[in-house]
């Protein structure tokens, strides 16, 4: 996934109200940015680290930019939330990820029951739904999720089961937005509930596929498959 157009460079001040950031710009303007990861950002977030925001030309805005990354410790951390979701579209529908090759009709954002899953995919002789979640918190050498209690989390899961109940094939796809990680495993600490689920969604017969993806301020791609340890 390449970025539409150029990013733009700042440091960081500090983030607020979940949804705000505080930016520098290179040119000493402050500005506001939108910030559209609503977790807690642990292990992501850094006063006067780099970031790259995406400038908005959309006079019903509040916000003139999209916070889309940020450097830790030298890699570049991509914490836009809705990029995951395009990424995954664009990777089933060019068969790139490992699983998920077999596909000829690739949707968005599809109904099913009362939730609304980010993909749909079929072919000649089946149907799946995949949920996407973006992943960056680290803990040593761990990408850990969630990074903060998600009860919509659980109904996903739970949803997910449903949808294997009905006869059709149920991915949850985590897609871990930097580099500095080799192994994926629910958040237990943090929000032990999701991982009990997530655990009781695997014996239902929900697949669990963690992709990592290399992030920089020209684009995001996908680099490989990570293990999982629940």
């Amino acid at each position: 996934m390449e970025f539409p157009q150029k990013l733009v460079h700042g440091t960081l001040i500090k983030r607020y109200k979940r949804f705000l950031a505080d930016v520098k710009l290179d040119n000493g303007e402050e500005v506001i940015a939108h910030c559209t990861n609503s977790g807690s950002m642990k292990s992501c977030i850094e006063i006067g680290a780099e970031v790259f925001l995406t400038p908005v030309n959309d006079p019903k805005r509040k916000t003139k930019f999209t916070w889309e990354m940020i450097k830790i410790n030298g890699d570049w951390i991509g914490i836009n939330t809705g990029n995951p979701n395009k990424l995954v579209y664009d990777a089933i529908s060019e068969n790139l990820i490992p699983g998920l090759q077999t596909y000829a009709n690739v949707r968005r954002e599809v109904k099913f029951g009362d939730s609304r899953f980010d993909v749909f995919a079929e072919n000649d002789s089946e149907k799946c739904f995949v949920e996407v979640k973006n992943v960056t918190m680290k803990e040593g050498k761990y990408a850990l999720f969630p990074d903060a209690v998600t009860t919509r989390g659980q109904k996903h899961l739970l949803t997910l089961m449903d949808v294997k109940k009905q006869g059709m094939r149920a991915v949850m796809l985590y897609i871990v937005q930097r580099s500095d990680v080799e192994i994926f495993a629910p958040a237990k600490k943090i929000d032990p509930e999701y991982a009990k689920t997530l655990k009781m969604a695997v014996k239902y017969g929900v697949e669990i596929i963690v992709m990592q993806a290399k992030v920089t301020p020209e684009k995001i791609e996908l680099v490989r498959q990570l293990p999982v340890e629940m």
